[in-house]
Formats: C-alpha cells, structure tokens, sequence
C-alpha cells in the first residue's frame, strides 16, 4: 500500500514583516512531554541534536505540560500519548483551543490506527510512532511548524485500512478498536478491562462486529483483520 501523509493547509505566506524564507529558517521552540524518563531523555537528545530546534522544555504529566504550554508558547509540542496511565485525548483537546499557535505531535509506543484518529481528531498536527521517532519525529515537527500533518507512514498505512474498515461495513471506531484486540488475542474480559468497559459491552460489540462482517469466528475476525491491514502479519 502507498505511503500516505495527512497534510494541511499551508500556513499563510510571509507578510512585509516577515522577509520571505524566515520561517523555514526560524528556531522552532518545542516543549517535550513524556512520563517514561528514559524515554524523554532519549528524546531530548535528538532534539537537542537538531539544527534549528530548540528545547524549552520538559515536563511528565498532563497538568505540567498545560502549564509548560501556556506559559511558553512554543511552536511545536512532543507529547506522548499516553502518560501517568490516562491517554492524552482530552489535553490535546484543551490546548488545541487554548494555545492553537502550538502545533501538538504526538508519539506513541504503539500504532494503533483507533488512537492515532483519535489524536487527530482531537487537533494534534502528526502522530509518531516511537520506534521510528530518530528518522520521522525531526520531520514531523518541522511539518507541523509549516502548517503541515505528518503521520509515520506505517501509521497512515493503518488509518486507511481503518477508514476502508469504517465505510466498507459500518463499523464503529470502538468497533475496529474492539476487532483489533479480539484479533491479538484477548478474551472479552481482557478488553473490557483494557477499554475500562463492562464484558457485556464488549460482548454487544462482539455480536454486532460478526453480523457487519458476516463472519462466525475468531480465526476469521484475525484473517480480516490481517487481510484490512489492521494488524501486523
């Protein structure tokens, strides 16, 4: 599948004040935010190593990097997408709308596609994968700084085959998210426990994803699942 990169509109071009060429020259302040210490020290190091990026910051937990943000006005924010157990759904949501001048990119240690949309929809400007973050998080930032999204390629790849999954047979997100688990193998416990829902909820998800898909069992759910490029082979 081709490599597809979510972009957006172009920030507007330089006025009279802003000689042509100075943004792509210009600094970009970051504020880098992870609760895994050796995971942000690692991170900080590769900014650090950056030409013309420029860390301002660091902070572990949700409330400090509100704070970070809205003190600093970067014009970029590392965030990790998970911290202190709780996803960072809702604090991209809150500075999206209090500090729109900071572009938000997201890295995660997992690239599934449900949270990656999530993300994005919130009002993050990339989403990274950190096993890729040495090649792909540089590159992301810069994108954001220009106006741009960037998502790791073999996110997007998944995005698609969740998008196809959506509209082909009318799944719900919670649905695919669902599907996905189901095809890594975790019982209906597991999932529900995982997505802080009750088993019967889980199960009522179950139930609606093999009539959608006309499909009887977990062996089949796995085959489709690989098959849409929602899982790994």
């Amino acid at each position: 599948m081709a490599t597809r990169l979510h972009v957006a509109p172009q920030v507007a071009p330089p006025t009279e004040a802003t000689p042509p060429g100075a943004l792509a020259s210009e600094t970009i302040s970051v504020v880098l935010a992870d609760d895994h210490v050796p995971m942000r020290r690692s991170l900080r190091l590769l900014l650090d190593g950056e030409a013309g990026v420029e860390v301002l910051a660091e902070a572990g937990d949700h409330l400090s990097v509100t704070r970070q943000v809205q003190s600093l006005q970067p014009r970029a924010l590392v965030l990790d997408l998970r911290m202190g157990g709780a996803l960072s759904i809702e604090t991209i949501r809150t500075l999206s709308d209090r500090a729109p001048q900071t572009k938000i990119v997201v890295v995660s240690m997992e690239d599934n596609p449900v949270f990656a949309q999530r993300a994005l929809t919130a009002g993050a400007a990339g989403f990274v994968a950190k096993d890729r973050a040495d090649a792909e998080l540089p590159q992301a930032i810069r994108a954001a700084a220009r106006g741009e999204e960037y998502v790791s390629p073999r996110v997007a790849a998944r995005l698609d085959a969740l998008h196809r999954a959506l509209t082909d047979h009318r799944l719900t997100q919670r649905e695919v998210e669902v599907l996905r688990l189901i095809a890594f193998g975790h019982t209906s416990v597991e999932i529900a426990r995982m997505l802080h829902l009750s088993p019967r909820t889980i199960e009522t998800h179950r139930a609606h994803i093999h009539k959608k898909l006309g499909l009887a069992t977990r062996a089949e759910l796995v085959r489709y699942a690989l098959r849409r490029g929602l899982i790994g082979a």
